[in-house]
């Protein structure tokens, strides 16, 4: 299995892993601004997904509905989609991360499905074989349905499988790398991990 480093985009909050509830938006800094038309931004608004260098950008409303239509553009705004299978189910043999979380998009600038997990350094690529990949996406259907480059199946091995914003996964890559301590993570760590997740499912009710 080859490993490498993967770049992680700037998360869209001012401290990655400092939001109170990881499944919401990120709130924003007094003042901050539209990184397109250099408007304020309010609690609530849209993020983009450059996707040639994979960079995360908060958007007024207005701008991020600009790029919503044409998956062609270099600029792609993420939507706000949550859906929790908590059926999904993988084998020992499929399960190749040495973390309980990993998440998986298609990457268009590459061309192909791309798996992560977060890691104290970061966002950490695995280069699965293909048929252990096909096997993951086949065992949760919800990803059959995820929007290139801007969402992700978000696979759990304590409580299943999450299509989500590719935002959220970067605020658990945030999480992890903030609290993370020791070998196995640490208690608070932890803690942290489950109601990042436990605020998935309660987005994913609404």
């Amino acid at each position: 299995m080859s490993l490498r480093r993967f770049a992680t985009p700037p998360a869209p909050a001012p401290a990655p892993g400092t939001v109170p509830s990881a499944a919401a938006p990120p709130g924003e800094a007094a003042g901050e601004v539209c990184e397109l038309c250099a408007d304020p931004l309010g609690d609530r608004h849209g993020h983009l997904v450059d996707r040639e260098d994979r960079r995360i950008m908060c958007a007024c409303r207005p701008c991020s509905l600009l790029f919503a239509p044409d998956k062609g553009q270099r600029l792609r705004m993420i939507p706000e989609r949550y859906r929790h299978d908590p059926g999904f189910a993988l084998t020992e043999e499929d399960w190749i991360f040495p973390v309980r979380t990993a998440f998986f998009f298609r990457n268009s600038a590459l061309g192909r499905m791309v798996a992560l997990y977060p890691s104290p350094a970061g966002a950490t690529e695995s280069e699965l074989p293909l048929d252990a990949l096909e096997r993951i996406m086949a065992a949760g259907p919800a990803a059959a349905h995820l929007e290139p480059d801007v969402e992700a199946l978000l696979v759990d091995r304590e409580s299943g499988a999450y299509l989500v914003p590719i935002d959220a996964c970067y605020r658990l890559v945030g999480l992890v790398r903030l609290h993370w301590k020791g070998f196995d993570g640490g208690t608070e760590a932890r803690d942290r991990i489950d109601a990042f997740f436990a605020g998935l499912r309660e987005r994913a009710d609404e």
